[in-house]
């Protein structure tokens, strides 16, 4: 076992590249002709373009290419799944290890935050078009940043205080920093994308823009339905992670803490709760480490603080007086199998559900309740688009940004067709 890392709630877990060991790792690149490091990126952010403009020293062109590709440049350095996706993809898996593309992507920007330089800039040219984006999460600020590079007028309307949704209000910021999501955010305002906080919209309020995305994500909780779900102290992941970023330090996650599930966002609210204060963490998965969705190297961080894993185990009921106190759970494949933890807050990060969208588009929804698009975000609503989670039931960051800069193109192509230039 690792020794245990004592570290604070906004501390960053991973440390970045310095400038010597950013031009190192950059020098082993292959410059290959056909990188398929680039076709590896749902954003297409293409890391052969910028990590070869890293190698020659130029860190600013570095920059512009990453954001011209993906306006959360930054963000998507931190929580991008590299190793399922561009590294995975890399040419020198065949000969030693992948370039640490993630690591150089997070160089980059953090050139262009220190440096305060100016890779994106609003068109000189203006059309007449007005776009409205639904939600201020990543698939809104991709769409919103392909329409505002086009010259259209756009507003993102967001019903919280501040932009990003998961990225400000789901993530532990040992992960993704809150200055890494607001520098991305800045350079989407300098495009001359306007914002509107505390704004639940319906549709009414819509009836004024040439063409609408609706980029909610999933904001729905979603408990099991088990004995003790409604007691003092049980939470589903959203609301947990939500109440913890906007508190900080103030939140108190309980002593003892059981996360229920098996993703990022597991890992996320377990840290969470051990960086806030709570003695005891376990993480319980039904299936094998091996099977988790989430990302091994998070669950090693995990680990490396202290929190326990436990798997094999499904959940069966939440006993107490009032407030939970015990944690019961049943083998996943041997019901005969069962396990009591004793626990004052039982977080169930077991997958997150959509809210109401018939009140803001008159689109056709799935029987999941996500609304149904294709994959250029088309809806069967006329001049309503859709994508990200609320779309595709939660994946991603970079597969949100990807559907979002694909709906972006459709709404431009949409405008144009309709004349609107």
């Amino acid at each position: 076992m690792s020794k245990v890392v004592k570290a604070k709630y906004t501390a960053e877990a991973v440390c970045g590249f310095t400038h010597r060991t950013a031009m190192e790792e950059a020098a082993r690149c292959l410059l290959c002709h056909d990188a398929p490091c680039s076709q590896g990126c749902p954003a297409g952010t293409d890391p052969a373009k910028f990590i070869r403009s890293i190698r020659f020293r130029n860190v600013k062109g570095a920059a512009e290419t990453i954001r011209e590709n993906n306006i959360l440049g930054g963000t998507c350095a931190r929580v991008c799944p590299y190793d399922r996706l561009c590294e995975e993809a890399c040419s020198r898996c065949g000969i030693d290890r992948p370039i640490e593309i993630g690591k150089l992507q997070r160089y980059a920007i953090e050139q262009e935050q220190v440096f305060g330089m100016r890779t994106l800039n609003a068109p000189e040219e203006k059309k007449a078009g007005k776009a409205a984006c639904v939600g201020a999460g990543p698939a809104s600020l991709a769409c919103a940043a392909e329409l505002a590079k086009a010259g259209y007028d756009v507003t993102i309307f967001e019903r919280e205080e501040k932009a990003g949704g998961v990225l400000t209000y789901g993530i532990v910021p040992s992960r993704l920093p809150q200055e890494v999501v607001d520098h991305d955010i800045a350079q989407a305002e300098g495009l001359g994308i306007k914002f509107e906080f505390g704004k639940n919209v319906n549709a009414a309020d819509l009836d004024d823009f040439d063409a609408v995305f609706i980029g909610t994500g999933l904001w729905g909780t979603k408990v099991p339905d088990i004995e003790g779900k409604d007691l003092a102290g049980v939470w589903a992941a959203a609301d947990f992670l939500k109440e913890a970023r906007t508190k900080g330090e103030a939140f108190d996650p309980g002593k003892r803490v059981v996360v229920v599930g098996g993703g990022d966002v597991t890992v996320d609210c377990a840290v969470t709760a051990k960086l806030l204060g709570a003695e005891d963490v376990k993480i319980v998965y039904r299936r094998t480490l091996e099977e988790a969705p989430g990302n091994m190297t998070e669950f090693q961080y995990a680990l490396e603080l202290g929190i326990g894993i436990t798997t094999g185990m499904a959940p069966m009921a939440v006993k107490g007086d009032g407030k939970a106190e015990t944690a019961v759970f049943k083998g996943f494949r041997d019901d005969a199998a069962q396990m009591r933890i004793s626990a004052d807050t039982i977080v169930f990060a077991t997958g997150q559900g959509p809210e109401d969208m018939t009140k803001i588009a008159p689109v056709r929804l799935t029987e999941k309740g996500t609304i149904e698009a294709a994959e250029d975000g088309t809806t069967s609503a006329d001049r309503y688009f859709a994508a990200g989670d609320i779309v595709n039931g939660g994946k991603t960051v970079v597969e949100a940004v990807a559907a979002g800069k694909a709906a972006g193109a459709s709404m431009i192509a949409y405008l144009e067709k309709k004349g609107v230039k």
